[in-house]
């Protein structure tokens, strides 16, 4: 879903990269100060303000306001006060309304492309396909109106029938991740809205310019005064309230696993319904009979799009003894092929979102390495020339022959992959699930028997047989273990917006 194809080179034209970007920012070398939209309204909430960077060059684009306990206050009652009109309405009303802020989002998505670049950091092609995933998000959110249902079930006593209806949860606390800020918005809000909640958005601190963007078109389309309500601040303060909050009802994150673990605490005094999609740890199986060509080329795709920062990423593969130097050396040259540049002039890779990130993936393959692991291909931080400001990083591929090592167990979500040699599929089967995690998981073969037997015997919520990433939206995104509960999209995704409730009709 949010994948685009690497390999196009960079060379867009300089004037075409400054239209893009001050289209964002405005003329170049301002500064853009933006407003919480609470209310129906963008306004000064008597808030400090923080910088926003663009990762590729460590410049301030925007300051937004650094929200309190006090803007969750205000946005959570705007919310709630919103919430009987709207659930009020026929389904289709507010479907429609979705509908018109997805053809908002299309109508606008060169300016939203080249905001998700300038406040997150990758390539242009790939930013262009997050909002085509946004509208795709919003759209099929509202193809499920008409599909909200209920049941008639028998009942044991006479004069009597069981009735099972959907009814919205009320308000829906949305809190999203720095490497997606637009389509993760997207596919909470629209089924939130279509179900019949309301929604108070937080974005991530990182990259908080994607959701006040959203907030911009719905109120442009007409979306009721506190029916989406979009704050700015960081996850301890302005999020915890909004998890805390009693009025907020239903709790959908994506983030990291140690986030959702705070989440989790702090939903837990008032047992609210939470519904978390975390990180994860992708094994990429390849066997001995696989087609070792389409195997590099998802492996390459799914390992450094958007710099390696998905939560369904190739982060760990294992590589069967016969084929592993073939594959090795195939992959390891793709990657060194891979363009590092201006994600606004489409290079392959991007920068990382941030400093600190960098940091953390550089001390991983250190450690990687003091454990034993071969250098493939050495990468890591760049900082000359023309990689003197941002947060960049170029590939590294390490060989590993201990499952335990640190690469092959820690979240990496950067441009690092780490292979591993097996001798036979149910030795790849048991590394594979020697994780707490359970997100994604891949296997190339031509064996229908492993085909068929891979959903019984790998522990993962979502699995790629014999391709890429990139999920359907009418699929349903879920991990398992440590990397979440609930899920999202499809009929499935879109059912967990709606809470149950049985009715024992007597008419004796």
């Amino acid at each position: 879903m949010f994948l685009s194809q690497c390999g196009r080179r960079c060379g867009l034209a300089e004037q075409v990269r400054e239209a893009k970007l001050r289209s964002v920012v405005g003329e170049l070398g301002q500064v853009v100060r933006h407003s919480m939209f609470i209310d129906g309204r963008f306004a000064d909430f008597d808030a400090d303000t923080v910088g926003v960077e663009n990762p590729a060059n460590e410049e301030i684009v925007a300051q937004v306001p650094d929200g309190a306990a006090a803007h969750a206050d205000a946005a959570v009652d705007a919310a709630h006060r919103a919430l009987g009109s709207w659930s009020a309405r026929p389904a289709i009303e507010r479907a429609r309304l979705v509908l018109k802020l997805a053809e908002a989002v299309r109508v606008d998505a060169t300016r939203l492309a080249a905001l998700i670049t300038t406040e997150q950091g990758k390539p242009i092609s790939q930013a262009r396909g997050e909002v085509d995933a946004a509208v795709t998000f919003l759209c099929h959110a509202a193809e499920e109106a008409r599909r909200i249902s209920g049941d008639i079930v028998a009942s044991d006593n006479k004069s009597e029938e069981i009735q099972i209806r959907r009814h919205p949860y009320g308000v829906v606390v949305a809190l999203t991740a720095w490497n997606y800020p637009l389509a993760l918005a997207a596919r909470k809000i629209g089924p939130s809205l279509v179900a019949g909640n309301t929604v108070v958005l937080l974005g991530h601190e990182i990259t908080p310019l994607s959701g006040l963007a959203i907030a911009e078109l719905a109120d442009k389309v007409g979306f009721p005064p506190g029916v989406l309500n979009v704050l700015t601040g960081k996850g301890p303060v302005v999020g915890q309230r909004l998890v805390e909050h009693p009025d907020t009802s239903l709790i959908t994150m994506t983030g990291s696993t140690r986030a959702g673990k705070e989440i989790f605490r702090a939903a837990a005094n008032r047992i609210k319904v939470v519904r978390l999609e975390l990180g994860g740890k992708a094994p990429l199986i390849v066997m001995e009979d696989a087609d070792i060509d389409a195997a590099v080329s998802a492996a390459v795709a799914a390992r450094f799009a958007n710099c390696g920062q998905i939560c369904t990423c190739n982060e760990r593969m294992y590589l069967h003894r016969g084929i592993a130097d073939q594959f090795l050396e195939k992959f390891v040259s793709a990657a060194r092929a891979l363009s590092i540049g201006d994600p606004m002039e489409d290079c392959d890779l991007g920068p990382k979102v941030s400093k600190a990130e960098v940091t953390k993936v550089a001390e991983i393959i250190q450690r990687s390495i003091d454990e034993g692991a071969t250098v493939h291909l050495a990468g890591g931080p760049l900082a000359d020339g023309t990689h003197h400001k941002g947060h960049w990083m170029s590939p590294t591929v390490l060989e590993v022959s201990d499952n335990g090592n640190a690469a092959m167990q820690e979240e990496v979500f950067g441009p690092v992959a780490t292979a591993m040699r097996v001798e036979n599929f149910d030795q790849a089967i048991d590394f594979a699930n020697d994780t707490s995690f359970g997100l994604s998981a891949y296997l190339f073969t031509a064996s229908h028997r492993r085909l068929m037997e891979a959903p019984n015997r790998l522990n993962f919520g979502e699995l790629y047989l014999n391709r890429s990433n990139g999920e359907a939206v009418q699929g349903f995104h879920t991990g398992w273990g440590l990397s979440g509960v609930g899920g999202e999209d499809g009929a499935y995704g879109f059912d967990g917006y709606l809470r149950k409730q049985t009715t024992y009709m007597n008419w004796a």
